[in-house]
């Protein structure tokens, strides 16, 4: 038998990085391995995740918000965040969805459209893990389209009162600040959308854990309730009018996807790889027959397409050029073929793809949600068309 290569080999990725890149990266999956892989399992089993915990080991190591500058914020490259986001997905969804919540959404709102004072509050206990951040835009009626949200924030003299609901939202019970949009009488329809800094122990804020799920199972996900909450008026951030926000940190959190999807894919194709060459059929190594062996060309075909893309949307953002519908290209396809991939390997492990022991079918369970959030894949490929013709066809 020759030798085998890795799909990092295959590819020819690793040049493609620097070395400060590569060491970042290989230390988080590291951390990944020795910290993370042993227990997610039994999290996802349980429903559960020791949050806390997880937080103060992630901020230690730098990655909540690592590609924010100052405030505590490690100020790295785009590039660098996208294949931390790799290493942790390739462990699980739920994890990379923590740390992109806390930084992509919670703490770069604050970092891009918050005054001084919420920075300086905010910012520096969440990079350290101390403080954890949540993000509330959809609504139970209201997900590809934030301009219809019911949440309302009313003036009363120089405060704030904040009433509504807010769902699927990760970290939402465990956290201690919310981002909340809220519609205003600032402006006409979804130019009167405002950002505004909640502390999770006001009153009239509660916010119920969402249990039952059957996809990202080792991640926190909750409902966001306000009922007459006040708030003074420094509470708003200033720095954003309209939808404009909110939807420039969905882009953050996407970006984030495109690297981390295929860190999911990676993991169950080097699963299936490595499960094909230990197990016989008909006195013969699985990964020894055509047909396995075209399922796995053709999965690390795809897999390394995505991986060519992650790597070029992170040299755009970093060199400030990258487009919302650039980051719909990413999303959409590599989240795409990455739930294919963990389709196609389960096949190749047989019954023993549905058990805990292997990564495989928790990742395609995770992947069913990871299609459908930070924008469903038919948002995103509207976006494309609406890049291709010029025509809006969303309504």
């Amino acid at each position: 038998m020759s030798d085998k290569q890795t799909l990092a080999e295959l590819f020819a990725t690793d040049p493609l990085i620097t070395d400060d890149e590569r060491e970042i990266r290989d230390t988080v999956a590291a951390f990944a391995s020795s910290k993370l892989r042993p227990h997610v399992a039994e999290w996802f089993e349980d429903g559960s995740l020791p949050v806390r915990e997880l937080a103060a080991g992630l901020g230690e190591l730098g990655v909540l918000g690592m590609h924010l500058d100052g405030y505590g914020c490690a100020g790295m490259s785009a590039t660098t965040y996208g294949l931390v986001c790799t290493e942790l997905e390739a462990v699980d969804s739920g994890l990379r969805s923590f740390v992109s919540v806390q930084g992509s959404l919670a703490m770069f709102a604050i970092h891009e459209f918050g005054s001084e004072e919420q920075k300086e509050q905010w910012l520096p206990d969440m990079a350290a893990g101390k403080a954890i951040g949540c993000f509330g835009l959809t609504e139970p009626d209201f997900g590809s389209n934030p301009a219809g949200m019911r949440t309302n924030a009313k003036r009363d003299g120089d405060d704030w009162v904040l009433s509504g609901t807010k769902m699927w939202i990760t970290n939402g019970s465990v956290a201690d600040v919310a981002v909340v949009w809220a519609r205003t009488d600032l402006g006409e329809g979804s130019k009167g959308v405002r950002g505004f800094v909640v502390p999770t122990d006001t009153p009239g804020f509660s916010a119920p854990e969402i249990k039952h799920k059957l996809s990202l199972r080792a991640s926190v996900t909750s409902e966001l309730v306000l009922e007459e909450v006040r708030l003074p008026g420094s509470a708003m951030l200033p720095g954003v009018e309209g939808l404009r926000g909110p939807l420039s940190c969905l882009n953050e959190a996407r970006f984030g996807i495109v690297f981390g999807s295929v860190g999911a894919a990676r993991d169950c194709l080097e699963t299936a790889i490595d499960y094909a060459g230990e197990r016989d059929v008909f006195d013969k190594a699985l990964s020894g027959y055509q047909l396995t062996q075209a399922k796995l060309a053709d999965m690390a075909l795809e897999w390394g397409k995505g991986m060519l893309l992650a790597l070029h949307l992170g040299r755009l953002k970093d060199a400030g050029s990258l487009r919302p519908e650039q980051v719909s290209l990413g999303k959409l396809n590599n989240v795409r073929e990455a739930i294919k991939i963990a389709r196609e390997c389960r096949t190749i492990l047989g019954a023993n793809g549905i058990t805990l022991e292997y990564p495989i079918i928790r990742h395609a369970n995770n992947l069913e949600s990871v299609l459908t959030y930070e924008g469903t894949s038919e948002m995103h490929q509207l976006m494309i068309g609406k890049a291709l013709t010029g025509h809006d066809a969303f309504r």
